[in-house]
């Protein structure tokens, strides 16, 4: 992950701004040693308050990008993950994933279909009106069998994107409207190439590009 991509996590933003915090509140500290010592009980209570102030903010920022790891800002329309299919056997495929930053994951599913879900964060209106963009993370990628009888009974695959740990409470921050899954699939072909975004509403879309979209219209997928 380059230094760009990095510096618009949300997490990234709150946790620097943290840090900041905790600078002030350490000023603040040493501050209220000098009054103390000097014994300028005036000046030490205003410190002690500034203390406080400082070490609650530095508590609030910290839980908050702890919290919003794994998500990302969302444009008009972000590119989420490219994937590469091949097959191995009937209903058996591997699939290599890459995402905007490089990096690269080689995973297998079993289906007809792969089927990618993320987790969409939209704020209330006054942080909407302020230019406030939705926030997104990648959640899991799973296998779909077209058959719904197979679907229920014949092996299952899951792959978890283990993007946010498990103390993800993205609800309880101020300004949160809603957090919503948000879902898109496709049918497998070998050597299918297929890309994912997410729109601004939070929609996932996923399109084949030119060639995997004829063999997509060709009986059984070609």
């Amino acid at each position: 992950m380059d230094w760009t991509t990095l510096l618009r996590l949300p997490s990234t933003i709150l946790l620097a701004l943290a840090a900041i915090a905790l600078l002030f509140t350490l000023a603040q500290l040493l501050a209220l040693r000098a009054r103390l010592e000097a014994r300028q009980r005036l000046a030490a209570a205003v410190r002690s308050l500034l203390l406080l102030a400082g070490f609650a903010l530095t508590l609030l920022l910290a839980g908050m990008g702890w919290s919003l790891r794994g998500y990302h800002l969302l444009s008009e329309e972000a590119p989420v993950v490219d994937i590469d299919a091949r097959i191995l056997s009937p209903q058996r495929w591997a699939l290599t994933l890459r995402w905007p930053d490089g990096s690269t994951r080689q995973v297998q599913v079993a289906g007809d279909a792969w089927r990618v879900e993320a987790v969409v964060l939209k704020w209330k209106l006054p942080a909407v009106l302020a230019g406030l963009p939705p926030l997104y993370r990648l959640d899991r990628l799973t296998g779909r069998y077209d058959d719904a009888q197979q679907e229920a009974q014949a092996p299952r695959t899951v792959i978890s994107f283990d993007q946010a740990g498990p103390y993800d409470l993205p609800r309880w921050l101020p300004g949160v409207d809603t957090v919503f899954g948000s879902g898109a699939f496709l049918p497998l072909v070998d050597e299918g190439h297929y890309n994912v975004s997410l729109m601004r509403t939070g929609a996932l879309v996923a399109r084949p590009d030119e060639a995997t979209e004829r063999r997509l219209g060709q009986p059984f997928g070609g």
